[in-house]
């Protein structure tokens, strides 16, 4: 696509003409010095012109790829505004954005956000002066308000670091417990947490044996996901521009959102007697 983008440009005007007056400009300049530097100075004009143009190939490339996706998955490419420090990914940083946002119904009745979301890392460059780099991660974002009073925190994350250290971890989660679920496959690759006073049973049952089996065998590698007073984060690292991974993130985050909202559906629904009362 980018090489078909790169064609275009090549061949219009506004290249050709552009590079071909100031080619000619710096020829005729460079005449005064010699033949060889006449040569020379046009050659590094077309050069800088041609990488420049390669830039734009790749940059409209993308534009016209995730436009093309958007329309195929019934989404809109468009400037949605992510809720600022509403999970702990949100919050990383000392700077956040966004590279592109996407917006529609990710799965049957889920409507939320497909989105290349990064922050920014203080770091040292090679001189030994203060930077910062963006870290990428492709992310779904749905709201689901409806989640909140059943689970206002709960927190999926890849496995990392010996099973030998979590409790010395655990001590310094305030305000967290550790999940255990009776699943060693889920165990291998998440760590679950919630709010200390979640109630266990209604994890338990968010947590279902086709639910287990969903997340140790389809979401992409290395995928997470965050639930704060109902705001949906599903993600996984790097800027994904892909057809697979775009794809992968959209079914994740749709079954995910689809298991919370149909739960506290069902939680809501078993004791609106009990509030009758």
């Amino acid at each position: 696509m980018r090489w078909g983008e790169l064609r275009r440009l090549l061949s219009g005007w506004k290249f050709l003409v552009p590079t071909g007056v100031v080619s000619l400009g710096f020829f005729i300049y460079g005449l005064q010095y010699g033949v060889a530097v006449a040569l020379i100075l046009p050659l590094l004009v077309i050069g800088i012109a041609l990488w420049v143009t390669w830039m734009l190939a790749g940059d409209r490339a993308q534009r016209s790829f995730l436009e093309v996706y958007a329309h195929n998955r019934g989404l809109k490419l468009e400037t949605v505004v992510i809720p600022e420090k509403a999970t702990p990914l949100l919050r990383e940083g000392v700077g956040r954005g966004t590279s592109w946002t996407m917006a529609g119904e990710l799965a049957p009745g889920i409507d939320g956000t497909l989105a290349v979301f990064y922050y920014e890392e203080p770091t040292i460059d090679s001189d030994g002066m203060p930077t910062t780099k963006n870290v990428y991660f492709t992310i779904g974002l749905v709201e689901l308000p409806e989640c909140s009073p059943f689970v206002p925190e709960l927190y999926c994350k890849r496995k990392f670091g010996l099973r030998s250290l979590e409790k010395f971890e655990d001590a310094f989660r305030v305000g967290k417990k550790r999940v255990t679920l009776e699943s060693e496959a889920l165990a291998e690759r998440y760590e679950i947490f919630a709010k200390e006073n979640q109630n266990d049973v209604w994890l338990r049952r968010l947590f279902s044996p086709s639910f287990i089996v969903w997340l140790t065998e389809s979401p992409p590698e290395k995928f997470a996901f965050e639930l704060v007073d109902g705001t949906l984060v599903a993600f996984i690292p790097d800027r994904r521009e892909d057809i697979v991974s775009l794809d992968a993130v959209l079914a994740a985050t749709g079954a995910v959102a689809t298991r919370l909202r149909d739960e506290s559906s069902q939680s809501g629904i078993s004791s609106a007697p009990a509030r009758a009362r």
